[in-house]
């Protein structure tokens, strides 16, 4: 009976839609425990071009799970996500035994196993004509854990795998394909699907549901279906007589959907007065709720302890404000995710700063949390001032965060090009924060009207952001003029405030900006009591620093573009005080334990620090700097430090510049010098003054493959006692030139360096390669390849050998607890460099060495490990190495322990010794971890 009735109604359907662009027909048969779907299927297709066509693309995306060489599995590493690539077949996806006909032909059965699924036409296709597509096929669906997408044999989950023709490439070769990015496939479509499901399941969709399983209406997305034998809540809310329905395809708990019933409404209200546009549908998945919460207010967990920075009631409604405002902006009109993301996101942050400025205008950034934390009646978080920050203020420092590392991408670029943290600094947050800079300058309810009546007149057609930024710029009286031309690079604009000066009852500031691009801006000022007043200005293509009169004679405090509202390059130069001892100038303020920059200060940042090494025991010290988390081009750091060892003060210090150019071919340079002071034995003390020059060359943010060069120089004053001043080296310079090469890939992971080394008696010459393998999910196998060889050495004792099993720390440059300790727990550290032994095979080598060391996973935390390698000294034979054993993976990378098996000095653990030749590595860089954990994202 549904084939007789689906048959008539497809026949009614061509009659009553032929007149539309394209329209798709789809009968789908899905059975319980199965993940293979049969379709039936029908495209009315339309050349829209203005020439004849002679070939239609349809795209095939289910292809993009075939295997693990698709342009998805390989998205999916870089996101350091391997379930894809490590995919058994019966959970990967593919069509199979597809058929198409054309017009009246007979069918053709095309090869399925592209993406990209081209038709030659028997005759060119005019433009302004049509024609019938009819398909049948089979869709083996994929495992859901890929892309949330597809289906277990108890719920389906679909989108994307449906043939369509592509709605945004004109007739070609060139293949598009799918990267799960929420791109669209196909918008704007007139679609009717009818879904044969099994009994007792029901069904959703963003698609009007006409009847039970049957869906049909226009689309400016593309569709989704979830089929399972639960029965998920749906919300009605009415605003200004039309109702909106909101499907969620998940459960809610009571106290959520109560809370929902109260702020749906007063979400769609506001949303509706802001862009004039509201959807009469909203289906929220899983995976849309995951991708699109309000990011940064979630519940911090810590072992048993849990704190929450905002209530569920205030979680539920920024989250949902966030999900629903993305949903209508998408609905709207039709955008094209690679090009139009920024349009998107910006005009969906835009919604959210307006709704924080509504609702949440005093909430902090940290919400409950510095209040939720309390020690004993003291509440630590209320030192920092990221305690003190607005809410709303997230969006600009975010963009900061990203931008004073120089891993920042222009707005304009491909959203499939973009870094997962640019997706949302940039994409989002950089440009919701421009769209709130022009609404504020022209006037908020000039700017609502103006993206209302937009998104009215286009809201069939695709947006043209050329024909959008033409129309914003004319509204606004061409205060956004600067925008176009500010998308299509990375930026580094600032406004400096200079100076200023006082006549009668006005302030005469001086105010210079580094680009030509006619950028507005605005200057705040503040009294004594709090009042504030605004002043916008607009500016030429001039750089010349020009002189603003502002009408108020009693300010206390004049600042520029303040709280972030513009996404510049330095805030610390928007600031000025009028009163006191620091007219004209910035506030110093001394801070304890790092935080984020407060920009109207001049910071000084006080550590308290704790160390250990042999020598100086345990090292207490104070470490003044100017860094915070948000990094700087000029930095110092001092650390004086009291050995509790000596009874003497130790400590280290350094002062560093980076050079940072937006789009050059390298990322960063950076200059600096740097001393320390420390025991390096018992009763002896080192000095060492290092120079340094690091070039690091630009890295595609979506990789992570990044290359460096560096030079420096050290000079060592090394106390020595009567009986080491004829062999040992007191003082030394040392020269270094070296380059690094790291892919730091989830499945091959690579690196290699080379470096040249000299100093008065001696010049040596090293390469070290790694290459570790992923061969199976969560087990890897390692090799390093090491060699070093002196071009000459004329030295006087050891030190500048090449270590076997031991590193001599001669630059000082190792993270060893025990210096020179040869004996007890702190000789046994193991530093994986040079020769890499974990066996004490050999001491040093002084004319070359190579060496490989091998390490593969075994079972959960334990590891297998060889080593094998040859050494040569003067005057000697070389000879051959080699060590065997188990390293136990306390915390990988960081914290491992070596217990040596086999070796050339025999089977091991029969040694009476063998406690101190079992060896452990300790990482205690922070940097390390951070970065560690930070893979994938930038």
């Amino acid at each position: 009976m549904n084939r007789i009735l689906w048959g008539f109604l497809l026949i009614l359907n061509y009659v009553a839609v032929s007149a539309q662009q394209d329209s798709i027909y789809i009968d789908a048969e899905i059975r319980a425990n199965n993940r293979q779907i049969s379709v039936t299927q029908e495209i009315i297709y339309t050349n829209n071009s203005a020439i004849g066509q002679d070939t239609i693309k349809l795209l095939n995306w289910t292809a993009a799970y075939k295997n693990r060489n698709t342009p998805l599995a390989k998205r999916k590493l870089e996101d350091r996500k391997n379930d894809l690539h490590f995919a058994k077949a019966k959970d990967l996806g593919n069509i199979e035994n597809l058929q198409i006909k054309i017009g009246n032909l007979d069918a053709v059965e095309p090869h399925a196993f592209s993406e990209n699924i081209f038709l030659p036409l028997s005759k060119s296709l005019k433009s302004g004509e049509k024609i019938k597509i009819s398909l049948q096929y089979l869709i083996n669906l994929p495992s859901p854990k890929f892309t949330g997408y597809g289906s277990d044999g108890k719920k389906w989950m679909l989108k994307y795998f449906f043939i369509v023709p592509d709605g945004f490439e004109e007739p070609s070769k060139k293949e598009r394909f799918y990267l799960d990015i929420e791109e669209n496939q196909s918008p704007g479509l007139y679609w009717k699907v009818n879904l044969n499901i099994p009994p007792n399941y029901s069904s959703q969709s963003n698609l009007k549901e006409i009847q039970p399983n049957y869906f049909e209406g226009i689309l400016k997305n593309d569709p989704e279906f979830l089929i399972s034998e639960n029965h998920f809540p749906k919300i009605t809310a009415q605003v200004d007589g039309e109702t909106t329905a909101i499907d969620f395809g998940y459960n809610l708990s009571e106290t959520e959907k109560q809370n929902l019933e109260f702020y749906l409404p007063l979400h769609l209200n506001f949303i509706k007065s802001k862009t004039g546009f509201l959807p009469q549908k909203i289906f929220v998945t899983e995976k849309f709720r995951d991708s699109e919460n309000f990011s940064g207010i979630s519940d911090l967990k810590f072992w048993k302890f849990k704190y929450q920075l905002f209530n569920d009631a205030e979680k539920s409604d920024l989250n949902y404000f966030s999900i629903l405002s993305k949903k209508s902006i998408e609905q709207a009109t039709i955008f094209e995710k690679s090009k139009d993301h920024w349009l998107t996101n910006g005009l969906k942050t835009y919604l959210e700063i307006e709704y924080i400025n509504r609702y949440y205008k005093e909430t902090k950034l940290l919400g409950d949390l510095p209040e939720n934390i309390n020690i004993f009646g003291f509440k630590p978080l209320k030192l920092f001032y990221a305690s003190d920050l607005k809410l709303a203020e997230r969006y600009g420092l975010t963009y900061q965060y990203i931008m004073n590392q120089n891993l920042d991408q222009r707005i304009a670029e491909p959203y499939e090009n973009m870094s997962n943290f640019n997706a949302n600094a940039i994409s989002h947050f950089e440009t919701g924060s421009l769209f709130s800079f022009i609404a504020e300058k022209m006037g908020k309810e000039k700017f609502d009207d103006f993206i209302k009546d937009y998104l009215l007149k286009n809201s069939g057609n695709q947006i043209d952001q050329k024909d959008f930024l033409d129309h914003l710029s004319l509204e606004s009286g061409y205060s956004s003029d600067f925008f176009d031309p500010f998308i299509q690079k990375k930026n580094r604009v600032n406004f400096k405030l200079k100076r200023y000066a006082k006549t009668d009852d006005e302030f005469q500031v001086k105010i210079s900006k580094n680009t030509d691009l006619n950028i507005p801006f605005k200057i705040e000022t503040e009294t004594e009591t709090g009042e504030i007043k605004e002043f916008w200005f607009d500016t030429d293509d001039s750089k010349d620093a020009k002189i603003y009169n502002i009408p108020q004679s009693n300010a206390e405090k004049i600042v520029v573009n303040s709280k972030y509202i513009f996404p510049e390059n330095n805030f610390r130069d928007n600031y000025r005080y009028t009163k006191g001892l620091f007219a004209n100038t910035k506030k110093i303020k001394l801070k304890l334990f790092k935080d984020i920059p407060n920009p109207e200060f001049n910071e000084i940042y006080l550590n308290p620090r704790l160390n250990f090494n042999a020598y100086d025991k345990v090292l207490v010290g104070l470490n003044f700097r100017n860094t915070s988390f948000f990094e700087r081009k000029f930095n110092y750091s001092f650390t004086p430090y009291f050995s509790s060892g000596t009874g003497k003060l130790t400590g280290s210090g350094g002062l560093a510049y980076s050079f940072q150019p937006a789009d050059s071919f390298y990322r960063s340079l950076d200059l600096g010098i740097s001393g320390s002071y420390f025991h390096y034995d018992y009763d002896l003390t080192y000095r060492k003054f290092s120079a340094f020059a690091s070039f690091n060359f630009t890295k595609n943010p979506r990789s992570d493959v990044g290359r460096s060069l560096a030079l420096s120089y050290n000079f060592f004053d090394k106390d020595v006692n009567p009986k080491m001043s004829q062999t040992e080296y007191a003082k030394y310079n040392l020269w270094n030139l070296g380059y690094g090469y790291a892919d730091r890939r989830i499945i091959h992971e690579k690196s290699f360096s080379t470096n040249l080394q000299w100093m008065e008696d001696f010049q040596k010459i090293s390469a070290e390669a790694f290459y570790r393998w992923e061969y199976a999910q969560d087990k890897k196998v390692s090799f390093r390849f090491f060699g070093g060889y002196f071009i000459t050495n004329k030295t006087k004792n050891d030190l500048f050998d090449y270590g076997i099993s031991r590193v001599s720390n001669y630059a000082f440059s190792y993270g060893l607890l025990g210096q020179s300790a040869t004996t007890g727990l702190l000789s046994q550290q193991l530093i994986l460099a040079e020769g890499g032994f974990k066996s004490y095979v050999g001491k040093s080598a002084n004319q070359w060495i190579t060496s490989v060391n091998i390490d593969s996973h075994v079972w959960r935390w334990f590891n297998i490990y060889a080593d094998a390698g040859v050494y040569k000294n003067r005057s000697l034979d070389p000879k051959f190495i080699w060590d065997s054993g188990v390293k136990v993976k306390v915390i990988p990378d960081f914290l491992e322990v070596y217990f040596p098996i086999q070796s050339s000095l025999g089977f091991e653990p029969s040694f009476k010794d063998y406690g101190s030749r079992i060896r452990f590595t300790l990482v205690l860089n922070f940097n390390a971890v951070t970065n560690y954990f930070r893979r994938g994202w930038f």
